[in-house]
């Protein structure tokens, strides 16, 4: 494990160049596992409680990504997702916001009521993203989706896929500085290779050492048992994450994270 890494990585006016920092999940959706997030009209208070815990981007979604989820149009993850932003950037001014999306249209609406990033777990599916993200100069981070690739080899396909992504965002304009990186635990892939990616991520670090990389494993089916019973598999994965070098943790549960990350240092 190679461990610091140094980055210079922008969200809004803020620069993160080291250490690993904590992204809160709150999300608006109906099917929410996670009671403390589950709400559009809780969002302010749930974010305010998330701020004080030490969270750094509060990250709102509209659309499940659990497994056999259905998705849900543009209109309706806007219905869902722009009173929270909006609410949220009246509230607290200064606090970075992130919205997961994969609607340009969703990521413009969001942007013009003072979204800070667009975090795509399609990989840029829609190419009109990348115009969206590049036009308005705000970050994202983009999520490996291996759904249409046919490559065998797990860390060949994120390299090929990521690296697609990548260029797609600099073509258009986007400084490197606003570009993060997911490499997609739990998204399409089988438990072994959700294990195996957990295990060797920094790999994945080492291939594209110029760009950041966010982990996602908060309470994840990887880790076996209800959603409700994950919490400890969580934060050693957050431990790991630390001694790899992954500049963003994306949380559900943002005091007990927050707390191994400073233990960890």
């Amino acid at each position: 494990m190679r461990g610091k890494r140094e980055y210079d990585f922008y969200v809004g006016n803020k620069i993160f160049t080291d250490g690993t920092h904590v992204m809160a999940i709150l999300n608006v959706t109906p099917d929410s596992f996670f009671a403390g997030s589950r709400h559009a009209h809780d969002a302010v208070e749930t974010a305010e409680k998330f701020l004080k815990q030490g969270a750094e981007i509060i990250d709102i979604g509209g659309q499940s990504t659990r497994p056999g989820a259905q998705s849900v149009s543009a209109i309706e993850e806007m219905a869902r997702v722009l009173p929270a932003v909006e609410s949220i950037k009246k509230a607290f001014p200064d606090a970075l916001v992130s919205v997961d999306t994969f609607y340009p249209d969703v990521a413009q609406a969001a942007i013009d009521l003072g979204a800070d990033m667009i975090n795509d777990v399609s990989c840029l599916a829609d190419k009109n993203l990348a115009k969206v993200v590049a036009q308005n100069d705000v970050a994202i981070c983009v999520m490996h989706d291996r759904r249409k690739s046919k490559i065998p080899d797990l860390f060949f396909d994120k390299e090929t896929g990521l690296m697609r992504a990548v260029d797609s965002l600099l073509s258009q304009g986007l400084d490197k500085s606003r570009i993060l990186l997911d490499g997609g635990i739990g998204f399409n892939k089988n438990n072994d290779e959700d294990w195996q990616l957990l295990r060797d991520y920094d790999k994945l670090l080492d291939m594209f050492d110029e760009y950041p990389f966010l982990l996602g494993t908060s309470r994840k089916s990887m880790f076996g048992g209800t959603p409700d019973t994950r919490l400890s598999a969580t934060l050693d994965s957050t431990i790991l994450a630390v001694k790899q070098g992954v500049l963003f943790v994306r949380v559900h549960d943002v005091r007990e994270n927050t707390a191994v990350i400073n233990l960890s240092k």
